[in-house]
């Protein structure tokens, strides 16, 4: 399929203060992994987020910003043409990334030593936004049968009794659940229930493959009080680094209650930067996402038909959404130490460890695919040869 966007091209990231790429030797001991960790694209942003960005930097001045209504304007329109959910203005609130979301949103709707479920694996920052503000832990794991990840309504039901909020992951990372709409009303009935409020994450939103529908679980419910919805265009369209999101909250009180915690925490969301490739990215960037959805698409199932045919002890949980993969590797017979160490110094792929995301984690590893589907034929290809090198693994019984 021609395209007007060159995915397959190779972007070298090295010596650009990149996370993913100059933080390799931090992280994994070693420079040379193919990283396909951390989650941001090696692809370049839409051209409309560059030519803004390129625009504004030619001004000269960087002062202190605010935000002008066409952001919010641009916000507004994404979500009614993509998720048919119509905001009003007054119910965002602008925010400095999602992971700072999550504390605010703790520490505004759940007091000191109440409990805050969540669904491992998840996440991780899901686990410290709990944690670290003092708020009890309530885990709620997923149930992974016949290779498929589903939600433990039961057991969220006995959670639900003793706790204040839940934090949902929805498209979930790191399983790439896209939750059907008769499963949110199903944790919707019960949040009702037990009068939970939802912190609703939604960032994956709209890389969605296109089997599969999300559902913004606020549009679906008729008391959407209780729900805040975090969206950003950071994952869309490969902008992480410029850390501006949003929540949306349509409940005064809880509005009020957000921006109390982010007072406290005294963090701003704008710079001139991230003001311009925000409105940008959701004014000028459909056709560039459409456009990648092709190509992610593509490269799931080449991977998934890599691994049935040369890798056949690692399994893919096929994703619905997003662009990370949750790969099986508990044939191989490796603890978690070992599968890391294998990966990374055998392999020489930086993955992310399953372990990171909770217990449930175990044996797992998350693959990155947002990359030139070379670089990731060659990752592939790196751990057939290691494998086929690795006596442990071959003699290992399933």
């Amino acid at each position: 399929m021609s395209t007007p966007f060159d995915f397959d091209r190779i972007i070298n990231r090295e010596a650009t203060a990149s996370l993913k790429y100059d933080a390799r030797q931090a992280v994994f001991g070693r420079a040379d992994v193919i990283p396909l960790w951390v989650a941001d694209m090696d692809f370049s942003a839409p051209p409309a987020v560059t030519n803004a960005l390129t625009e504004r930097a030619t001004h000269t001045i960087y002062g202190y910003t605010s935000y002008p209504d066409s952001l919010y304007d641009a916000l507004i329109s994404w979500l009614k043409r993509r998720h048919g959910w119509n905001v009003k203005r007054e119910w965002i609130v602008m925010c400095p990334g999602v992971v700072p979301s999550l504390h605010a949103a703790v520490m505004a709707f759940a007091k000191l030593g109440e409990a805050v479920i969540v669904q491992p694996p998840v996440y991780f920052p899901f686990f410290s936004a709990v944690t670290n503000t003092g708020r009890k832990l309530i885990e709620n794991p997923l149930r992974f049968e016949n290779n498929h990840y589903s939600i433990d309504f039961d057991h969220l039901e006995q959670c639900a009794t003793n706790a204040r909020m839940l934090l949902l992951c929805s498209p979930h990372n790191p399983v790439g659940r896209v939750w059907r709409k008769e499963e949110l009303n199903q944790l919707l009935q019960i949040a009702e229930k037990h009068d939970l409020t939802i912190f609703s994450d939604e960032i994956h939103a709209d890389l969605i493959y296109p089997d599969d529908k999300h559902h913004m679980l606020a549009t679906i419910s008729g008391h959407a009080n209780n729900i805040v919805t975090a969206v950003a265009p950071s994952k869309t369209f490969n902008i992480p680094g410029l850390n501006l999101s949003a929540l949306i909250i349509p409940d005064t009180t809880q509005r009020a209650a957000i921006n109390k915690a982010f007072d406290t925490l005294h963090v701003s969301a704008a710079n001139p930067f991230s003001l311009v490739a925000f409105e940008a990215a959701y004014s000028e960037g459909e056709v560039w996402l459409d456009e990648l959805l092709v190509y992610l698409k593509q490269t799931r199932d080449f991977v998934a038909d890599y691994l049935i045919a040369r890798l056949p002890k690692i399994s893919l949980i096929a994703p619905q959404g997003t662009y990370l993969l949750w790969l099986d590797c508990r044939a191989l017979g490796m603890n978690d130490a070992e599968l890391n160490r294998f990966f990374v110094h055998e392999a020489g792929v930086g993955l992310s460890p399953g372990i990171l995301f909770g217990e449930a984690g175990s044996g797992f590893m998350r693959m990155n695919i947002g990359a030139p589907r070379q670089v990731i034929t060659n990752a592939l290809n790196n751990i057939t040869k290691a494998l086929a090198t690795n006596h442990t693994c071959l003699h290992t019984k399933k």
